[in-house]
């Protein structure tokens, strides 16, 4: 089929009456989609939207991430490793597209932002559930931050339920301890509501799994997966730091934090200690 006068030609099988049929944009929802995005300020801004839909769409991967991390946990907890696997590697590709999103925003200018930034009262990104449950999922827990969605039922109950169920290394390493491997009695007996911490006892474990990667190849795939999320984690806290640092500089955060300070924090903050304290043992 030619192309002539630089317009294709529509196909005459492709359906145009949708008056009785589900189409493209009902079945995304699109007119509630779309008209999610309403900006606060007045004069409206133009660079407003560009600040909502960076962290709307940023909510949605944050959704689907949440989606797969704990279904990889429930799959690891019946021994289904590959599927658990798979999940994660969906997982990192959400990741480096959330890492380069930071990249639009860096478009922003101090000056533009502050054009609308009082406008936004209180709200922060401190302030997303969704963000706080993948810190959960992957064990960095914090009861603490709890009391902050106490306004919101729905999100307070999630962030209460993931609290207290096992994040996924708690699962990897219940796995672990089911096929056969060494796992100490206080990592499978800890308090699963508290963030985990290093424990010497898992080195020798995972020294071993990488020193016989042949023999144990699940385990040994298992754990640099789990170092390639913790990595990519890092790298999103690393870029959202110098986004902010970028655009307001020192200056408080809207939701009352220190603002690129507390940012700064988040990356002595770690998943799977024991995987990276491995490295320095491997070969000696």
């Amino acid at each position: 089929m030619t192309v002539e006068k630089n317009t294709r030609k529509l196909d005459k099988g492709i359906v145009r009456d949708f008056s009785s049929r589900m189409s493209y944009a009902s079945y995304l929802q699109l007119p509630t989609l779309l008209s999610a995005q309403q900006p606060v300020s007045v004069p409206e801004h133009h660079d407003e939207l560009l600040f909502i839909i960076q962290h709307q769409t940023t909510e949605l991967w944050l959704k689907l991430v949440l989606h797969e991390l704990r279904t990889a946990a429930e799959k690891l907890r019946s021994d289904d490793l590959g599927s658990a696997l798979k999940g994660i590697a969906r997982v990192k590709h959400i990741q480096k597209t959330l890492t380069e999103q930071w990249s639009v925003l860096a478009t922003l200018t101090p000056t533009e932002y502050a054009e609308f930034r009082g406008f936004l009262g209180n709200s922060s990104g401190f302030q997303s559930s969704q963000y706080r449950a993948v810190e959960f999922v992957l064990g960095n827990k914090n009861r603490k931050m709890l009391p902050v969605f106490e306004s919101d039922p729905e999100a307070h109950a999630l962030l209460t339920e993931v609290l207290h169920a096992p994040s996924i290394y708690d699962e990897f390493l219940a796995y672990l301890h089911r096929q056969g491997f060494d796992v100490p009695e206080a990592v499978l007996n800890r308090d699963v509501t508290r963030a985990h911490e290093f424990e010497p006892g898992l080195v020798p474990l995972f020294k071993h799994i990488y020193e016989h990667a042949a023999q144990n190849w699940g385990a040994y795939e298992a754990c640099e997966e789990l170092v390639d999320l913790e990595d990519n984690f890092q790298l999103w806290r690393f870029r959202h730091l110098r986004t902010v640092q970028r655009t307001i500089g020192m200056k408080t955060g809207t939701g009352g934090s220190t603002g690129a300070a507390f940012l700064q924090k988040a990356l002595e903050l770690t998943f799977f200690p024991e995987l990276f304290a491995v490295r320095t043992e491997i070969g000696q």
